[in-house]
């Protein structure tokens, strides 16, 4: 198998749990590099990476083919331009940018470049979120009425990560961070609505960037798409509700795939690897044909963020196509712009 070489901007929690163990065991990619700005601590788990102590020391590495742009958001748009202009292929976290404006500048360049640009949406490959997929394949619950996701937390005092807290920063506070991924999923479920409302704040205090988001999108013909995040849930809400004109869907939030790398697992290649469920995590209730009720307990199959890598890999390799690609998030951007325009307005905000 054909190695890719990586270089990887930070190693934080997301270079610790979300991207170096998959780098690690994908037999097709090898993180040549890594940058650690002050520490050394890749090196206990990842001896053969050399490590930089600036990003752009790293890319000036002509090895390195593939770069993964894991900092702050703030400096996400300096240095996916900077990983581009060197001529390296890129992966950034989410949220994409700050801003529209500067992921447009960013799937330009990379257009010009010849090089691809792709954000690591990595929920849509939990387990539960995949669940609702099938269900919705399956069609057992008709004409979709009404729908709420939600991400919920229970984290009622700040954390010490300023780029997150500052409500001065731009691209700071849950609406970004969660909101990221809640309405990709929004989007590559339904599409793209035609018009939202938004209710986004700081339950903390206004010193503290938006910990709260309620967004409802509206669709053609009355479809709702609600989707909510907070950080003062105690007890934890069903993440996925769908009501339909034949019967509703409740899905558990179950993957666990954080919180087992963070306790150290290995992910594994092709294989299942995250503990298996002890109970069901869901429920449809639904009319059959014959207008009979049919109420079944649901358990959702393993999600793998290998699969992400995979694709990444068999794009890189066979003109797969690319997952996430940048130019497809900007539209998830272009809501979350509406929905702080909406909040501070107080009204209803139409898409083009």
């Amino acid at each position: 198998m054909q190695l890719v070489k990586v270089g990887l901007c930070a190693f934080g929690m997301s270079g610790k749990v979300f991207h170096a163990p998959f780098l690690k065991e994908h037999p097709g990619f090898f993180m040549l590099a890594v940058v650690e700005r002050s520490k050394d601590e890749s090196q206990l788990k990842y001896p053969e990476t050399t490590i930089y102590r600036s990003v752009e020391e790293m890319l000036a590495n002509a090895d390195i083919e593939l770069v993964v742009v894991n900092t702050p958001v703030q400096t996400h748009f300096e240095y996916v331009k900077k990983a581009l202009e060197a001529g390296k292929n890129v992966i950034v976290e989410k949220p994409f940018t700050v801003d529209i404006s500067e992921a447009e500048e960013l799937v330009k360049l990379a257009k010009e470049k010849k090089l691809f640009l792709s954000v690591y949406q990595n929920r849509r490959f939990d387990r539960d979120y995949h669940q609702v997929q099938k269900i919705l394949e399956e069609g057992k619950l008709g004409t979709l009425k009404e729908v709420e996701i939600r991400f919920d937390r229970f984290r009622t005092e700040p954390s010490q990560k300023e780029h997150k807290e500052n409500p001065e920063l731009p691209g700071s506070g849950a609406l970004h961070d969660l909101g990221s991924h809640l309405i990709d999923q929004a989007t590559q479920l339904f599409g793209f609505p035609e018009k939202l409302f938004a209710d986004v704040f700081s339950m903390k205090g206004p010193e503290f960037a938006n910990d709260y988001f309620e967004i409802l999108c509206f669709y053609k013909n009355d479809f709702r798409v609600r989707l909510k995040s907070s950080v003062f849930s105690k007890e934890a809400h069903c993440a996925y509700i769908l009501h339909g004109e034949k019967g509703s869907f409740l899905q558990e939030r179950t993957d666990a795939q954080e919180s087992e790398l963070v306790s150290g697992a290995v992910p594994t290649y092709h294989e299942d690897w995250t503990k298996p469920l002890t109970k069901p995590d869901g429920i449809i209730n639904y009319l059959k044909e014959n207008s009979e009720t049919e109420r079944i307990l649901t358990s959702s199959e393993p999600g793998n963020y290998m699969d992400y890598y995979q694709q990444i890999y068999e794009h890189i390799f066979f003109g797969a196509e690319l997952p996430s690609p940048g130019a497809e998030i900007i539209q998830n951007m272009e809501i979350i712009e509406a929905a702080l325009k909406s909040s501070t307005e107080g009204k209803v905000i139409f898409f083009k």
